[in-house]
């Protein structure tokens, strides 16, 4: 649709009965045409879940994880279908062959994927159209082919950059297979076609997913890890289960933000919104208003990289971690310089995104990852699976919450987000990008309700990210004269003019002045809103 650096002034898209919002055009129409067909804003946003992993596989994946938040007939439920440390793998055994760091490609970092498990379990428990037919606008993608956009085929090339450097052996030869033969990857506009794709997504279709965990596919990747030494095996899949979880949510201003429990990185953001929400935040363009925005989200994620692990491993609660006096304690820390973020002790103190919605007033928030790109550069040959990557989050370090342990799910990005204005739903939003994401809930939940952007301002607004210590990074056209002042304040201000990195957000809400809904999609890659 549009380069990823390009600025188009886009507008906020009106629908009356249904809407979809992601960050690919096909992916987008496919889950339209769901929504034609009679089906809800869950097998629309199955649909479009399944499409993504064809047309947008530098991003997610068949072997990767997904979250979901549901709001069905008013009542809002969430999905955490993220997988497990393989039982094989432990930090005491990467110890003893010499490994201290857990490395970004092969088998090592390869935890269950959990992706095609919860397209299942959210068919089987909301959807109205045979699951058949949900996935196959992504099968006729698969086969039939797609045109690769230019976010896309920016994202391919540079993945290719990647993986030529570091991706060396005999298992690392099937990612080149698939995603680059000749060594070339598609250009902009090229039409591209991936039939191992569609085989798989065609035998997942069949089975309601089982030829993944127990099936023809599980004994596919299961010889695969067996022939280079890997540690996933057909028991594991076979045993992991989707988890149906309460939301959780933090009240802020009037509204409720709702994210989804550990072992997800939600509670980062609403710890930050909490937090902000106990200093003064005057107006939008100002020095202080970023400073103390800043100074929020670097306190939460000291706290988040310190206990979020999954929630049979930590130490502390999600209670206590958004307990609003220990947001107050955590507050008293901001002044007016930026500082080095330390975790506090809060029991002193008392995570490729899509949002769909129907007619009915449905509506679905969900997120999906193969995480870093392609993920471990593992593909499963003849299966066009690229491997998810999901544990290099883990730690080695043994007094760690998130400390590598078999069976055990590691810290997760990917974070769908829900949102209610005195206790009504109003609906999904989200804003990819690995660690940018609990950043960007932060940045677009304030221009929503402290601001009173619309959702296309919301998300388009320029967006800072916190690296690490005192580093931030902006896009380039952030104010100027903000940035001077924030320098004097003591951060270290870097202007980034790779806008992927500041993440891609959806949003769509209930218009609660006429009947039907508002959204808005992302200008930093091929955002597309289709709505009827």
């Amino acid at each position: 649709m549009q380069d990823s650096n390009a600025k188009l002034e886009m507008k906020s898209v009106y629908a009356k009965h249904g809407m979809v919002a992601t960050s690919e055009p096909s992916a987008a129409r496919a889950g339209l045409e769901i929504l034609k067909k009679g089906g809800n804003a869950i097998d629309a946003a199955i649909a479009v879940a399944a499409c993504l992993t064809v047309v947008e596989p530098t991003s997610n994946g068949i072997g990767g994880d997904n979250f979901a938040l549901v709001l069905f007939q008013d009542q809002l439920y969430g999905l955490n279908s993220s997988g497990f440390a393989p039982e094989s793998l432990s930090r005491e055994r990467l110890i003893q062959q010499g490994i201290t760091e857990i490395p970004r490609f092969g088998f090592i970092p390869v935890t269950v994927p959990g992706a095609v498990k919860g397209w299942a379990n959210l068919h089987q428990k909301f959807g109205v159209l045979p699951f058949h037919e949900v996935l196959a606008p992504a099968i006729r993608l698969a086969r039939e082919g797609f045109i690769v956009t230019p976010t896309v085929s920016k994202s391919w090339k540079t993945a290719l950059d990647i993986y030529s450097k570091h991706l060396k052996g005999e298992p690392f030869k099937y990612w080149f297979d698939t995603f680059a033969k000749d060594h070339k990857t598609p250009i902009s506009g090229e039409l591209m076609r991936l039939p191992d794709h569609a085989e798989t997504l065609e035998d997942i279709a069949n089975t309601y997913g089982e030829t993944f965990y127990t099936g023809r596919i599980a004994s596919l990747i299961d010889r695969f890890s067996k022939e280079h030494h890997g540690y996933l095996s057909k028991h594991d899949l076979s045993r992991f289960q989707s988890e149906w979880v309460t939301p959780i949510q933090t009240t802020y201003k009037g509204y409720q933000v709702y994210e989804l429990p550990p072992n997800g990185q939600g509670t980062v953001a609403l710890m930050a919104l909490n937090i902000i929400e106990q200093l003064a935040i005057k107006e939008k363009e100002t020095t202080d208003t970023v400073h103390k925005q800043i100074e929020a989200i670097k306190l939460a994620f000291a706290d988040g990289f310190k206990y979020i692990s999954d929630p049979k491993f930590m130490s502390v609660s999600t209670e206590q971690l958004l307990s609003k006096s220990y947001a107050k304690k955590r507050a008293r820390l901001i002044t007016t310089q930026a500082l080095h973020p330390e975790p506090g002790d809060p029991q002193s103190a008392g995570t490729v995104y899509l949002a769909t919605a129907d007619k009915n007033g449905n509506m679905v928030s969900m997120i999906q990852s193969n995480y870093m790109g392609f993920g471990s550069g593992l593909v499963v040959p003849g299966t066009g699976i690229s491997l998810h990557n999901r544990g290099h989050n883990f730690s080695m370090d043994e007094t760690s919450n998130n400390v590598l342990a078999p069976l055990k799910k590691p810290y997760h990005t990917i974070i769908p987000g829900f949102l209610y204005h005195d206790n009504k739903p109003l609906g999904p939003f989200g804003v990819m990008g690995g660690f940018m994401q609990p950043q960007g809930h932060l940045q677009v939940i304030m221009n929503l309700v402290d601001f009173h952007l619309d959702p296309q301002k919301a998300l388009d607004s320029p967006r800072f990210q916190w690296m690490k210590d005192l580093t931030v990074t902006v896009e380039p056209d952030f104010n100027r004269r903000i940035l001077h002042h924030l320098k004097l304040r003591g951060h270290d201000i870097v202007i980034d003019p790779n806008l992927g990195s500041f993440g891609r957000g959806q949003i769509i809400l209930r218009d609660l002045k006429k009947a039907g809904y508002i959204g808005g999609t992302e200008k930093r890659c091929d955002g597309t809103i289709t709505s009827y």
